[in-house]
This record gives C-alpha cells, sequence and structure tokens, in this order.
C-alpha cells in the first residue's frame, strides 16, 4: 500500500495552501512569523480607534505593531493593547504608552521610552498608556470661543459695509487717485529734469570747477612776496606824500598850509572878477577902435 496516495496530496498540498494564505495576511499585516519577537500590554482608558495590526513607533522609529486589543471586564473603564515589540527593544520602568490622533482620522500609538537603565520591564509586564490630544479636541475646545467671536463678527462686517458705502470714502478714493495721478506727473517731470537741466547744469558746474583751478593755478604762480612789496612801498610812497604836504618847505606844502598866499590868491580872484565885469560894462574905456587913427585927447 502506497503512503503517498492522491488523497494524501491532495491534503498536503491544501495545508500549504493554508500555511501560504496565512502567511501572506500576516505579512500585509506586518506581521513576520519567523522572526522572533517579545510583547508587553498596554493599558488604556480609552483607544479612540485604534485598530489592530497598527504600527508602534519610539522616538519615531517602527519598534513592533498592535497584535490585540481586548476589554477588561474585571475592571470598567479599562482596555487593555497587546503589543508585539522587537526582542532587541528594552522599556526602562516609567515608560509609558501614548495614542496621538492623526490629522486624516487614524490613531498612532507611541512608546515613551523613560530615562532608567537600571530597572525595565519584562515581557508580558503592563504599561500605562495615556490620549494625547489632537488637533479635532483643539478644534472643539476652540469651538464655544469661536461661537462668541460670529455676533462681534457680524457687527464688525456690518460696520465694514456701511463704511465702504459711505460717499466721503468714494471722495476719499477719487482725491487719492488723484494725487497719484499728479505723483506720477511730478515724477515725469523730474525725470525729464534729471535727464535734461541737471547734465546742461552739472556741465556748467564743472566749467566754472575748470576756470577756478585756473584761477587757483594762476594765483599759485604769482609772486606774492613781491606784491606785498610793491604794496608797501606804494603804501609809503602816500605817507612821504602826506606828509610833504603837512610842511611848509614847498610850493604845494606851502599853499596847502600857509593861509595868507590862500587869501591873497582868492583877493586877486576877486579883482579880476571885477575886472572882467567892469570891461563888460565900460569896454570903450578899455579899448579904442578907429578907422582914422586914435584921437588926441
Amino acid at each position: 500500500m502506497k503512503f503517498f496516495t492522491k488523497e494524501v496530496k491532495i491534503g498536503l498540498a491544501g495545508v500549504i495552501a493554508l500555511f501560504l494564505l496565512i502567511y501572506g495576511i500576516n505579512y500585509l499585516k506586518g506581521i513576520d512569523m519567523f522572526k522572533p519577537s517579545s510583547y508587553m500590554y498596554v493599558s488604556f482608558k480609552n483607544v479612540n480607534g485604534l485598530a489592530k495590526s497598527s504600527p508602534v513607533f519610539a522616538d519615531g522609529y517602527k519598534v513592533g505593531l498592535v497584535r490585540d486589543i481586548g476589554y477588561d471586564f474585571n475592571q470598567s473603564g479599562n482596555v487593555i493593547v497587546e503589543v508585539e515589540l522587537e526582542t532587541d527593544l528594552r522599556i526602562p520602568k516609567g515608560s509609558s504608552g501614548e495614542l496621538v490622533p492623526e490629522l486624516m482620522g487614524g490613531v498612532q500609538m507611541n512608546i515613551l521610552l523613560a530615562n532608567n537603565p537600571r530597572e525595565s520591564y519584562a515581557v508580558g509586564d503592563t504599561i500605562p498608556g495615556v490620549l494625547k490630544s489632537g488637533m479635532t479636541d483643539e478644534m472643539g475646545k476652540m469651538l464655544p470661543e469661536v461661537s462668541k467671536l460670529i455676533p462681534k463678527l457680524d457687527s464688525i462686517l456690518t460696520s465694514v459695509n456701511l463704511l465702504l458705502s459711505h460717499p466721503a470714502l468714494n471722495n476719499t478714493l477719487i482725491a487719492v487717485e488723484k494725487s497719484s495721478q499728479n505723483l506720477e506727473l511730478a515724477t515725469g517731470e523730474f525725470n525729464k529734469l534729471m535727464k535734461n537741466d541737471i547734465p546742461q547744469l552739472t556741465a556748467k558746474m564743472n566749467v566754472i570747477g575748470d576756470n577756478f583751478v585756473k584761477i587757483s593755478d594762476s594765483l599759485a604762480e604769482l609772486d606774492i612776496q613781491q606784491t606785498y612789496s610793491k604794496i608797501d612801498n606804494a603804501v609809503s610812497n602816500i605817507s612821504s606824500l602826506t606828509d610833504r604836504l603837512s610842511q611848509k618847505d614847498n610850493t604845494l606844502g606851502l599853499f596847502l598850509n600857509d593861509s595868507t598866499l590862500y587869501n591873497r590868491l582868492t583877493e586877486t580872484g576877486d579883482n579880476a572878477a571885477k575886472l572882467l565885469e567892469d570891461i563888460k560894462l565900460n569896454p570903450k574905456r578899455y579899448v579904442h577902435f578907429s578907422v582914422f587913427g586914435k584921437k588926441n585927447k
């Protein structure tokens, strides 16, 4: 009788297929059936939708996954989560589990490792767990405050609408537009000034600067000491002339300082004036014209 009959072969194929199916399902869940692992329990008041086969992280690194979730019927409000961990992971005493709600609605489990190098949990121990408030909870806390702000926002929007419909705002906008146009015109004029007048003014200033440099060079070439000497000589001559005029040993000085000569000249001038006047009045007394000669008196 043969052992590997047709029925045995069919049974072995079915067992192998079932094993491959179980292994494939666990592999898709992240469970490696051939990799050694340890397990621990984490106690929560609320798992907030944590699912089996969810990854478990420590310091941002995946160290295991959630194997099972059960409710502790002996103690109300206590959910026990069985966590499969890598065998090399050491859980110091004082560590805890944390559930962090994700933005898309999932839950991530973290192991918060304590700084305790001496004591650690053994395989199968239970550590405490906490639920960290997520963005949804924060939004829920903010909703009452937001509801209080809604009437104020409505009042603000009403005031803004009144302000926008006020004619003064329209006039202000028109004035601002005119100011912008005037500013644009002024900017254009300034640009023209910078393009035309400023270069001409700069050129003139350059010419003036060049002339000033030439004058400075000419002044530098002058013999200042000789010029000062000439000025001193001229001043000395004027001083000497003034001194001579104040003395009576010369004609001009005698004229300026002797009143007798001045009086005589004045008297002579008066006599000459009288003589001229008498000549005008009695010209025949002084001038005799005769065709036949001079008459004898």
